[in-house]
């Protein structure tokens, strides 16, 4: 018996060390200096986490499961830029975001943008892939439409 509860600890542990993987980056300058190390794209997530709607119903159709885990980490970089209403930011997070959403003409929530960022002469330049939103369909609906994005067929 003890054993087998063991063996059932080990294996719940190990699902929640995989599902903790997952990184979503707040700090955008982090987020490139990863992104360009891996040479992966970064996924920008313009939401607001804790008011919009279809942010949260993103959140947990899509970004909160294990196809889209598993389609991130061989993927894309993870940025999270959060416009909440009643969750506290640093006002360096605040000016960030205000200011990525300006760069990108983010206009409504939620907004998923590729993009892949090079620092030159001290600035930073974004190379937009594509953008996207809310897909209805769950993950396999979404991902097909990320995937084509971040790995376009070539003609």
């Amino acid at each position: 018996m003890k054993k087998i509860f063991i063996a059932l600890l080990l294996m719940l542990g190990s699902f929640a060390v995989e599902a903790q993987e997952l990184k979503w980056y707040t700090d955008v300058k982090e987020a490139i200096a990863v992104s360009n190390k891996e040479k992966k794209p970064m996924l920008l997530f313009f939401t607001g986490s804790d008011w919009c709607g279809w942010c949260i119903r993103l959140q947990s159709e899509v970004l909160k499961t294990p196809e889209f885990n598993k389609w991130a980490k061989d993927n894309v970089v993870l940025v999270e830029l959060d416009f909440p209403r009643r969750t506290p930011q640093t006002p360096e997070v605040k000016a960030q975001n205000n200011e990525l959403q300006q760069v990108f003409g983010i206009q409504g929530f939620p907004t998923v943008y590729f993009t892949k960022a090079e620092n030159k002469d001290g600035k930073v330049n974004f190379q937009g892939l594509g953008t996207t939103g809310y897909v209805a369909g769950g993950p396999t609906a979404w991902l097909a439409v990320a995937d084509g994005i971040v790995n376009p067929v070539k003609k």
